[in-house]
């Protein structure tokens, strides 16, 4: 009776050396796949954050035209009233100048 209790609480039940490597692989190509991916939206993300930066900056030339009545030769010009210093550049690097008037993202 001790004999038949045993084995039935007893299991020889689990996973193998090869399905857990199957698994690992799986996983693996899982991974390989979607971090390209990932960095490639980052470089979206960061592309359409420089958009919309450059679009805010010729809000504010608007308004400084608006209250001195001319174009900002620089963005310098717009810092600290209608910029703040970190709001020169874009997160990736581009550094935002007026060209005619219009702001733009160059570098």
């Amino acid at each position: 009776m001790k004999n038949g209790v045993k084995k039935t609480f007893r299991s020889d039940d689990g996973f193998t050396l090869i399905e857990m490597l199957l698994v690992l692989l799986v996983i693996s190509v899982l991974i390989i796949i979607i971090i390209p991916n990932i960095a490639k939206q980052s470089d979206n993300v960061q592309n359409t954050g420089c958009t919309a930066q450059v679009k805010m900056v010729q809000g504010q030339i608007e308004a400084y035209k608006l209250q001195s009545g001319k174009i900002p030769a620089t963005v310098d010009e717009l810092v600290p009233d209608f910029l703040k210093t970190n709001q020169t550049s874009c997160k990736n690097g581009k550094k935002i100048n007026i060209v005619n008037g219009e702001a733009v993202a160059e570098g």
